[in-house]
């Protein structure tokens, strides 16, 4: 039997998922059903599917806040799904950037404070970055944000907001970034662009994408798309 030169690197999923079942206490039939999905290191995957269909459970089961019924969440190799809730905080917080549809941004601090709020939570994350400040104003001037960085948050447009929220998910240079229908409330050609500039930040930390959207015209903007069955139009 031939072995393995010691120097060749074993390349590991980013995501993958194995006989997925999840289901609410209410529902009598599973929500989400995941034979296989498996996601590559710097992969973009765009997920769609019709309302009801499990998108956002889907990146629940992501993000450590829900916990599979059956089957294993497996991230960057770790077992995700059999982690205590505490050990999928500390995961989510090193390792994961997450863009809300309704971005949770909060109010009553300024742009930059929202930007650098994750790296209070993650020593990794805040490690990797050096200055906290300079980092998240170099975020900021990338996404065409640099000359709001101090106003408060409350005084941003929705286009705005939601560029203030992808910063927040990239500093650190997480490995994963969630990102759960961040361009609902934007039109075709402004969605493009925003999802052209998360594209190209996630080029530069070197980041795995899994891009949650109704919107089928931003499927062809991915390297891969993934499709959920069920629910209804």
């Amino acid at each position: 039997m031939m072995s393995r030169p010691e120097n060749t690197e074993i390349k590991m999923p980013a995501i993958a998922l194995e006989s997925i079942s999840f289901a609410w206490e209410d529902i009598e039939s599973p929500e989400l059903v995941i034979d296989e999905l498996k996601v590559e290191p710097g992969e973009r995957w765009f997920i769609e599917g019709c309302s009801g269909s499990g998108k956002s459970t889907l990146l629940g089961l992501l993000a450590g806040v829900l916990v599979p019924q059956k089957g294993s969440v497996k991230l960057l190799d770790e077992n995700v799904g059999g982690m205590s809730a505490s050990g999928r905080d500390r995961f989510r917080a090193d390792h994961t950037g997450y863009i809300f549809q309704m971005f949770n941004l909060i109010p009553y601090l300024s742009v930059i404070e929202n930007v650098t709020l994750p790296l209070r939570f993650s020593k990794k994350r805040r490690d990797r970055v050096g200055d906290p400040e300079k980092e998240a104003r170099r975020l900021l001037e990338q996404l065409g944000m640099g000359k709001l960085a101090d106003r408060k948050v409350t005084r941003l447009s929705v286009g705005q907001q939601q560029r203030v929220a992808a910063a927040r998910a990239l500093i650190g240079a997480p490995e994963l970034i969630l990102a759960d229908e961040p361009t609902s409330s934007l039109d075709e050609g402004h969605s493009e662009g925003f999802v052209n500039l998360l594209f190209d930040e996630c080029a530069r930390s070197k980041s795995t994408l899994v891009f949650v959207s109704h919107d089928s015209r931003l499927a062809g903007l991915f390297d891969q798309t993934y499709r959920l069955k069920g629910g209804s139009e």
